[in-house]
């Protein structure tokens, strides 16, 4: 795409956003006439109507929506290119963004918010989402990934800690269903996840265990599933660590030894050494330390 056409699509972008020509100029810092002419110049290369004209200012047309739905995209990534190339700076301040697997978010949010206490220069925006996260576009500065150890060639790994797992049930469960027994577990609900291809070893072991009619609820994401177990649907995997915070949960059988999932601190090669990611891996690493490495 040339420099003249990034040019127009950013005016329209901000034509649309504003909704008049005069607070797209004003946004842009150029005069109203240059707002006017990247739009008209922009429709007539594509051929159709991006804007409705009218007394109130400029409306999208269909055309013209698909079209900003994309330079919205484009803006988010230059933004977050440049705050990648500020955070290769010397100094521990300014956005630093962490990406987690929800699942992970009550062990990770304490211990990020102690590392904020630390550094009062830096704003963490801690990004919880079961998608991968693009290093090497700077979507994030640390990715915290459960499973298999990433293999990406630019990224920089290292492990955080090992998530134990455990069977575990609530108290009022137990007491409708009856006691368990490790290996007799005829008579007793189940909860997994939706798919039954799901790669987690402690997945598998429930799907290669459990017959599928006693797996009665089933969610579609790990939180959610330990959401059912805790709202006392049956028995499900938890983390030994999420299980112990939570009161009204009885651990059913030990933790299976295949089952634990390795965790892994994910930095790109262009910004691990930068001062703040090099400081907030330390720490986490620290942190592990204190948890024992196995959690």
């Amino acid at each position: 795409m040339a420099v003249d056409t990034w040019d127009e699509i950013r005016t329209a972008f901000h034509v649309a956003r504003m909704g008049t020509v005069s607070g797209a100029a004003e946004a842009l810092g150029v005069h109203h006439a240059t707002v006017i002419r990247h739009v008209d110049a922009l429709e007539a290369r594509l051929g159709t109507k991006l804007f409705q004209r009218h007394a109130r200012g400029y409306t999208p047309t269909e055309a013209g929506q698909d079209l900003l739905r994309v330079a919205a995209t484009t803006e988010d990534q230059f933004t977050q290119l440049i705050g990648r190339i500020k955070g290769q700076g010397a100094g521990v301040t300014g956005d630093l963004i962490v990406t987690s697997l929800p699942i992970l978010s009550p062990r990770v949010a304490p211990a990020l918010v102690e590392f904020m206490e630390g550094h009062p220069d830096v704003s963490v925006r801690f990004l919880s989402d079961e998608r991968l996260y693009r290093l090497e576009y700077g979507e994030a500065h640390v990715a915290i990934r459960a499973g298999a150890r990433p293999e990406e060639p630019d990224n920089v790994v290292q492990h955080f800690f090992t998530m134990e797992m455990a069977l575990y049930a609530t108290g009022g469960y137990l007491d409708r269903h009856g006691p368990v027994t490790p290996g007799e577990w005829a008579g007793h609900r189940f909860v997994s996840i939706q798919s039954d291809g799901a790669r987690a070893p402690f997945y598998r072991w429930m799907h290669e265990t459990i017959p599928a009619d006693q797996i009665r609820y089933r969610a579609s994401r790990d939180r959610t599933v330990t959401d059912g177990v805790e709202a006392g649907a049956g028995i499900g995997f938890m983390p030994v660590w999420m299980a112990e915070q939570r009161p009204g949960m009885v651990q059913v059988a030990p933790p299976e030894p295949d089952c634990a999932v390795p965790v892994w601190l994910v930095t790109h090669v262009d910004l691990h050494r930068t001062a703040k990611v090099q400081t907030l891996v330390k720490f986490l690493k620290d942190k592990a330390g204190e948890w024992g490495g196995r959690v």
